[in-house]
């Protein structure tokens, strides 16, 4: 019947529910039950998708349930989110499946009394839909938004102070669209051509990345990664397109030094690497000792010499390490932030952040611009970057830098949204990000 696979999607909606993050939590109840490949994509998808769509399946709830959603036992309401995002939104389970698995779930899963209730709502949304009756939505433009891409009120309200609303709707799509996976290759040790062969050769099918020298996107599936020709050879790494157009904006060149201030998992160092062709040095910077052990393992794997991890604070270096100061040619600050242009990879991040926290996180980036300006050279290049689309902290705290530091001139700058290229914008796809590229004086 297929119930594995949907159990563990159950608990871990609860396990999010409780305050557990949506990637720890899957990979926790995956590591408790033996699935086939199938069904542990299966498990992943039905626990993000329904994740992702919280907000649009409590209006379902709201609408169908004789108990408005937030009323609703906990239990019962995800179980109730995970049977409606069968219906809804997957096209790879039958609608007499999704009805019957989660009635069943329902029985074996303490909530026997209620299988009833199960049945009967999940029965009243397909009536509806076979009616082809849609959800009713607000005359709001803000919460008919939220609604329907399944966003925070704050957000959708927004994104429509902030975009079009056609491209406020695509971003929404795009948020909801489990994102492409693609590939960096790396130049000093395959070239894209060579890794294309070699994936085609393997039965895997990818795609060059217009724009991007060195980018692939795989366009079917490709099973486990490190299982693909090249993986392991250090023929190529995952990163995401959007990400891959950070690192050339700082223009490395060999034998410079260059200090990547917020490195972990490694992915713009490796990059900076690359460009440099291995001559040189990149000091990859990073608070977490775990995270910078992923940069050593990258690091090695794709055969670069020139990146040296350290442990540190980028907004205390200067203080910490006087010795440092001057000493790089350019500065790379992909500062942690809210975000919110990968909402698509982390099902649970749209829910976790709210304006408070985007406060917070303004003062830390100014914080970590400020500290780390006596690190660079005089005339030296500093790019900024996010991924987020939040004004407050790409456009408008790098205005705010400027206006404090006159000396300091903006090279370029720009702003990429996902969901732009849907929406006949000229955008590029992949996830959100920010970036500015300024020299000092």
């Amino acid at each position: 019947m297929g119930l594995g696979p949907r159990r563990v999607a159950w608990q871990v909606l609860q396990a999010v529910a409780a305050g557990a993050y949506a990637d720890g939590a899957l990979e926790r109840e995956l590591g408790r039950t033996e699935l086939s490949v199938a069904d542990r994509g299966l498990a992943t998808e039905l626990a993000y998708g329904a994740i992702r769509q919280r907000r649009l399946l409590d209006a379902w709830l709201d609408l169908l349930g004789k108990v408005p959603a937030h009323k609703q036992p906990p239990k019962l309401r995800w179980l109730l989110h995970l049977g409606l995002y069968q219906l809804l939104a997957s096209e790879r389970v039958p609608a007499a499946a999704a009805v019957s698995t989660t009635v069943e779930l329902a029985k074996r899963g303490g909530l026997t009394r209620l299988a009833p209730v199960v049945n009967g709502l999940l029965r009243a949304f397909l009536r509806r839909q076979q009616a082809g009756q849609p959800l009713p939505l607000s005359a709001d433009p803000a919460e008919a938004l939220g609604v329907r891409q399944s966003l925070p009120a704050w957000l959708a309200d927004a994104l429509l102070q902030w975009l079009p609303e056609a491209q406020a709707e695509a971003f929404g799509r795009a948020c909801n669209t489990p994102p492409a996976l693609d590939l960096r290759v790396n130049r000093l040790r395959s070239s894209r051509e060579a890794v294309l062969q070699a994936l085609a050769a393997a039965g895997v099918a990818a795609e060059p990345i217009p724009g991007l020298p060195d980018g692939l996107t795989l366009t079917g599936r490709s099973g486990d990664l490190r299982l693909l020709p090249g993986y392991a050879e250090g023929h190529w790494c995952v990163q995401d397109r959007a990400a891959q157009r950070i690192a050339p904006l700082l223009d490395p060149q060999p034998g410079e030094r260059i200090l990547d201030a917020c490195a972990a998992p490694g992915g713009k160092s490796t990059h900076l690497a690359e460009l440099m062709r291995d001559q040189g040095s990149v000091l990859a910077l990073d608070r977490g000792e775990a995270r910078l052990r992923r940069v050593e393992r990258n690091s090695a794997r794709l055969g670069l010499g020139c990146i040296q991890p350290c442990h540190g604070d980028a907004a205390t270096l200067a203080a910490e390490a006087p010795e440092l100061r001057g000493s790089f040619d350019r500065i790379l600050v992909d500062a942690p932030c809210s975000g919110l242009g990968t909402l698509a990879r982390h099902a649970d991040a749209r829910w976790r952040i709210d304006p408070s926290s985007i406060d917070a996180l303004v003062v830390l980036q100014r914080q970590l611009l400020e500290g780390l300006l006596p690190l660079l050279k005089p005339g030296g290049r500093l790019v900024y970057a996010t991924c987020t689309v939040h004004p407050r902290e790409n456009g408008e705290l790098i205005a705010a830098f400027l206006a404090d530091h006159p000396g300091w001139t903006l090279r370029e700058s720009w702003q990429l949204w996902p969901g732009a290229q849907q929406a006949g914008e000229g955008g590029v796809g992949g996830d959100g990000f920010f970036a500015a590229s300024l020299q000092a004086p």
